[in-house]
């Protein structure tokens, strides 16, 4: 079906009620010459629900640094090749990274495709801030290694987003209250899309409660939104505020620079921002 310059369109993909995949998504899965996909399986379901049949072929965490190279030449000879994960958008705790950075090496076209994600929809309910936020997607399996992990991301001020496997969700939420505090608000996000889409919100002591008396817990795909850190307590570096403005204002908007500038002065947000806004006055 391609004619010309090959290209790569990475392509979100339905994270459970099937008539998410927009109808843009559909068409570049029906133009593809090749679909790329975690579960050949899966995604020939997709495929069939929505009328479409393509030839497939596997890219998973197994196999994907070999098969890269066969995928880049069929795309440099110009074939259209649609990437897609099991669920969600392609390389968010998904293969695909390989393909695209090895694509972009050759001077392929790579092309966005976007739709659902489990990070951005678990956000928009969560009731946190989502203006900054670090998605750190799964957490280690491994007790001791999962407290280091949280050690490091215990002073994070923004808000923190994660995945995690039903059967480890107790043990996180217990490191979660014990590494960042039982008292940070947080959210559950089980199933989402869904028929089982459940929201479970709370201080992370409630739902690790919550964990020990509801089974439901932990089945399904899950994803956590945990409130970030809450401002150090004082005044900040008054001096270090406004060194980091003076260098930041002439380079980005107040609003970016004043972030930017209070994270790094132990400075709230809105002091910090007033503060830019006043110094960027003054330059007028």
């Amino acid at each position: 079906m391609s004619t010309g310059a090959g290209r790569l369109d990475v392509i979100g993909s339905p994270i459970g009620n099937i008539a998410d995949l927009s109808p843009r998504a559909r068409e570049a899965l029906a133009m593809a010459d090749l679909v790329a996909a975690e579960d050949t399986r899966r995604t020939g379901a997709l495929l069939a629900a929505i009328g479409v049949s393509r030839p497939l072929v596997s890219l998973h965490e197994y196999n994907e640094a070999a098969r890269a190279a066969e995928l880049v030449e069929r795309l440099a000879g110009g074939a259209v090749v649609a990437l897609v994960s099991d669920a969600g958008t392609p390389l968010i705790s998904d293969p695909g990274f390989v393909l695209v950075r090895a694509a972009i090496a050759a001077g392929i076209a790579v092309r966005p495709v976007p739709g659902p994600s489990a990070v951005t929809a678990a956000l928009s309910v969560s009731g946190l801030p989502t203006d900054r936020f670090v998605f750190e997607g799964f957490l280690p399996a491994r007790a001791g290694e999962r407290r280091g992990a949280l050690a490091v991301l215990a002073a994070e001020p923004r808000t923190l987003v994660f995945f995690e496997a039903p059967h480890r969700i107790a043990a996180t939420l217990e490191d979660l209250a014990a590494s960042l505090g039982g008292e940070r608000r947080a959210l559950i996000a089980r199933e989402l899309t869904k028929t089982f889409e459940t929201l479970y919100r709370g201080t992370l002591a409630e739902l690790v409660a919550l964990s020990a008396r509801e089974p439901n817990l932990a089945r399904g795909e899950l994803t956590l939104v945990v409130a970030g850190a809450a401002p150090a307590a004082g005044e900040g570096d008054q001096a270090l505020l406004h060194k980091a403005l003076g260098l930041l204002l002439p380079q980005m908007p107040p609003a970016r620079a004043a972030a930017i500038a209070g994270q790094l002065a132990g400075v709230r947000r809105a002091e910090a921002y007033a503060a830019a806004r006043r110094l960027a006055e003054r330059k007028e």
